[in-house]
């Protein structure tokens, strides 16, 4: 009885042991097809392709076992992108521009400030250019940081936070000093084609609330350039950029080309039509006058033709590029626009020099143009 137990106990042990092993090689086995499995289906997202602002890249695999790609890094394998993150356009000529641009703006931006904050008279001009000097200077500061960035070899080293603020800033004050812009030009228009209705109007109070109005759609328009990330490492060359390569295919991002587009047509487009109106019917105006304001004609001529200049071929450039990311994802026209964009910071820091110019060129007290100088024709037929 006793040998029988001793039998019956020994094949006991030995069919749990068997189970264990059996359950251990089992457990084994699927779990080395799971992580197969991992890695096969790791190794098909990482190599989804993506579509930058500027230029095409993949996201890029960690060394991990599971080959998960970060979030934040891009592959870039085109040859004639990574000659231009290290040219001598990007890295040189750019930022000695925008360095120029900065120690000729920002200290007669700060003199116009300086003048206008002790200026009593004419509040309603003072309050347009108040908002296009703040503008620029806005403008002229952040471009501190992009000298810094392109210097580096288009390697941005202040953070996710500062990428997102200056981008917003540089974007949005270039569109607000067009609006202020369009805002003194519709002043000037008023007062020389309709030189009555000018009289009769509150002037303060249309001037400050189209200043307002300017501030908080664009602050607000420059949101969405907050919500997404700026900055992204490039794998293959080592340095972190801002702004130039973004993964428009991801879903926060394939929505940023539209709204884009929207921007453009907002920010230059509509103020560009606007101005051009204002500055031809001031000519058309003045040139039927029997007195003499062929002085004043070649100044404002001289101004609108400045403006056309600088901002222009950026905006046109930038247009046309998320025109063409839009249609057929093509990103080469982004190039075109670095270096235009500089030709916008050039005009930032030639406003004081044009604002009194204009100024001067009229003998008035009454926004750039004496009406009562006005010849009775001229004064019937506005």
């Amino acid at each position: 009885m006793f040998r029988l137990l001793l039998v019956l106990f020994i094949i006991i042990v030995l069919s749990d042991s068997l189970q264990s092993a059996h359950n251990k090689t089992k457990k084994t086995k699927n779990g080395s097809k799971a992580s197969k499995n991992g890695t096969r289906v790791s190794k098909n997202n990482s190599s989804g392709e993506l579509f930058p602002k500027t230029f095409s890249g993949t996201r890029s695999a960690n060394s991990s076992q599971e080959y998960i790609p970060l979030p934040h890094e891009l592959n870039i394998s085109n040859h004639h992108i990574l000659n231009y993150t290290a040219g001598t356009l990007s890295t040189r000529i750019i930022p000695v521009a925008y360095v120029v641009a900065i120690l000729v703006g920002i200290p007669s931006n700060c003199l116009v400030l300086a003048c206008l904050s002790g200026k009593t008279l004419n509040l309603s001009s003072a309050t347009l250019y108040v908002s296009l000097a703040v503008s620029d200077l806005l403008l002229l500061v952040s471009l501190t940081l992009k000298v810094h960035y392109h210097l580096n070899g288009n390697s941005w080293v202040f953070g996710e936070l500062a990428c997102k603020l200056v981008t917003a800033c540089f974007y949005g004050n270039i569109y607000c000093s067009i609006h202020a812009h369009m805002c003194i030009s519709m002043l000037r228009y008023l007062a020389v084609v309709h030189p009555f209705l000018y009289r009769g109007l509150s002037k303060r109070s249309c001037t400050i609330l189209a200043s307002l109005t300017v501030w908080v759609v664009f602050v607000t328009a420059m949101a969405p350039e907050l919500l997404v990330r700026q900055s992204y490492y490039l794998t293959n060359v080592g340095i972190t950029t801002c702004h130039d390569f973004l993964p428009y295919k991801d879903e926060p991002y394939n929505y940023l080309i539209p709204y884009r587009l929207c921007l453009i047509c907002l920010g230059f487009v509509f103020p560009f039509a606007v101005i051009i109106f204002a500055y031809g019917s001031i000519v058309y105006q003045l040139s039927r006058s029997s007195c003499d304001w062929a002085l004043y004609i070649k100044a404002s001529t001289l101004v609108f033709t400045i403006f056309l200049l600088c901002y222009t071929p950026g905006n046109a450039v930038h247009l046309i590029h998320y025109i063409r990311l839009y249609t057929s994802q093509q990103d080469d026209f982004y190039i075109y626009f670095s270096v235009a964009v500089c030709l916008c910071c050039f005009h930032s820091c030639l406003d004081p020099f044009l604002s009194y110019f204009i100024t001067k060129t009229a003998n008035s007290r009454v926004e750039f143009i004496s009406l009562a100088s006005f010849s009775p024709r001229t004064s019937a037929t506005a």
